[in-house]
C-alpha cells in the first residue's frame, strides 16, 4: 500500500476528492474534529434527530442499563438537483445517555471502487487536517460479520478522533468519529449490558415459556367453555 506503509504523517494538498466524498454543501471548518457535516459530537438526541430530518422516537434502543445506548440511522441524499455523487451511503449516530458520542459513516462500495487508501486519506485530510498512522501498527480485527477491519489513518486532538477503517469485505471503507471522554464509558456500559443480558437470559427464557403456557391454557379454557355445552357423544 503505497504511502501508508512508509509515512507516519500525511500532508496532501486539497484535491477534487473532498467533494466526491460528499462532505456537504457547507463543509466543516478545516481541522474541526468535533463534527461531521452538521452533526456535532456531544449534541443531544432531539437536536441531532432534527438535523437528520428524523423523529427522536426513530432511534433504536440498544441497551437500557447500566446506561442508555441508542442508535439513529441517517442516509444522506445529494443536494437538490445537483449531479454531485454521494459516497456516504449511511451514517450510524450512536448516543450514550442522550449524547452523541460516535458517528460511523459507511461509504458506498460502488462510489469508492478503485480508490486507494491514499486517495481517501487525501480527501479526508482536506477537511480534518493532516492525518497520521495509528500509534501502534494497525492490526486487522474481527468486524461485525467476521470480516477483518484495519485502521488506516487517524485524525485527532485532545477531545475528538476520526479513524479511517478498511474492511476486508468488499473491501469497504468507513470513517468513525468519537467523543473521547464518552468513548470509554460507553464501551464499558455496552460490555456490562452484554454481561447482564447473558446473566439474565435463562430467567427471560423461563418467563417467556411460562407466558406462552399461560396463554395456551387460557385459549384451551375458552375453547372448552364454547365446546363443552354442545358436545354430544
Amino acid at each position: 500500500m503505497q504511502g501508508l506503509n512508509t509515512m507516519t504523517n500525511f500532508g496532501w494538498t486539497l484535491s477534487a476528492l473532498p467533494s466526491f466524498l460528499g462532505f456537504g454543501v457547507t463543509p466543516p471548518v478545516a481541522n474541526n474534529l468535533s463534527r461531521y457535516r452538521n452533526f456535532q459530537l456531544g449534541t443531544d438526541l432531539p437536536a441531532v434527530a432534527k438535523q437528520a430530518g428524523a423523529n427522536p422516537s426513530q432511534a433504536k434502543t440498544i441497551h437500557r442499563r447500566p446506561a442508555l445506548i441508542q442508535e439513529l440511522e441517517w442516509r444522506p441524499q445529494p443536494p437538490g438537483s445537483s449531479s454531485q455523487t454521494e459516497a456516504a451511503e449511511e451514517a450510524v449516530l450512536s448516543f450514550y445517555n442522550n449524547q452523541l458520542f460516535r458517528i460511523a459513516i459507511h461509504y458506498d462500495r460502488s462510489e469508492t471502487e478503485g480508490l486507494t487508501p491514499d486517495d481517501l486519506v487525501e480527501a479526508i485530510s482536506a477537511t480534518y487536517g493532516i492525518g497520521a498512522m495509528p500509534p501502534a501498527p494497525a492490526k486487522a480485527v474481527p468486524g461485525p460479520y467476521d470480516d477483518q477491519e484495519e485502521v488506516l489513518a487517524q485524525w485527532q486532538d485532545s477531545q475528538y478522533r476520526f479513524d479511517l477503517i478498511r474492511s476486508s469485505y468488499g473491501p469497504t471503507f468507513k470513517l468513525v468519529g468519537v467523543l473521547k471522554k464518552l468513548e470509554a464509558p460507553a464501551q464499558a456500559a455496552i460490555i456490562e449490558a452484554a454481561r447482564l443480558d447473558d446473566q439474565e437470559a435463562p430467567q427471560r427464557e423461563a418467563d417467556r415459556i411460562a407466558k406462552e403456557d399461560e396463554t395456551e391454557r387460557a385459549r384451551l379454557e375458552k375453547a372448552r367453555l364454547v365446546n363443552k355445552p354442545k358436545f354430544r357423544p
